[in-house]
């Protein structure tokens, strides 16, 4: 066991010969340290970011505000139809709706969804209102899938299929590529 040995006493008195224990020492000192750390982390987490507002001769440009991008929403809830929808934030640009037709194919057993006719009104919407069409554009247009938790997995993908069918160029610096116009994401029930 670890002690601490703290020496006799000297002289005519009674020899003072203690031995303390060290292993609850080290546990409350291993303790002390982890609580530390701890807090540590948490008081960092709840810190506020300020930025310091510099002093100095206001410019003579207005400040501007960026213009949000222009969303394409797909809802796809109903059996029906597709709602597409352009949204610059919460306002709807353009909306349009499209009878629901589906194509049904077999390949490798396997029973394949595709939507043409959605495929080339997206197409014709993307040419219309999208902002990314340049070649050297990095970025590319969103769009938005709007599902319920009903829908089957091969109508989610018909419809992604559909969106990936329209397709830009991207110039890099050796070559230039087709590549799709947009990047799927999907919306919050």
């Amino acid at each position: 066991m670890a002690g601490v040995d703290v020496g006799g006493g000297g002289g005519k008195k009674r020899a003072v010969d203690a031995e303390i224990n060290m292993i609850p020492f080290i546990d409350l000192l291993l303790v002390t340290i982890s609580f530390l750390l701890i807090t540590a982390v948490w008081s960092h987490m709840a810190r506020l970011n300020a930025d310091a507002q510099v002093p100095g001769k206001p410019s003579d440009d207005p400040p501007t505000n960026p213009e949000k991008p222009k969303d394409l929403h797909i809802e796809m809830r109903g059996t029906e139809k597709f709602v597409l929808q352009w949204k610059q934030g919460q306002q709807v640009v353009n909306s349009v709706e499209l009878p629901r037709k589906e194509v049904k194919t077999v390949q490798n057993n396997v029973e394949i969804i595709r939507f043409p006719e959605l495929a080339v009104k997206i197409a014709e919407e993307w040419k219309t209102h999208g902002q990314h069409a340049a070649a050297t554009d990095d970025k590319t247009d969103r769009a938005v899938l709007h599902t319920d938790n009903k829908t089957e997995y091969k109508f989610i993908i018909g419809v992604i299929d559909a969106l990936y069918a329209t397709q830009r160029d991207r110039a890099f610096p050796t070559k230039t590529e087709k590549i799709p116009a947009f990047n799927v994401t999907f919306a919050v029930n």
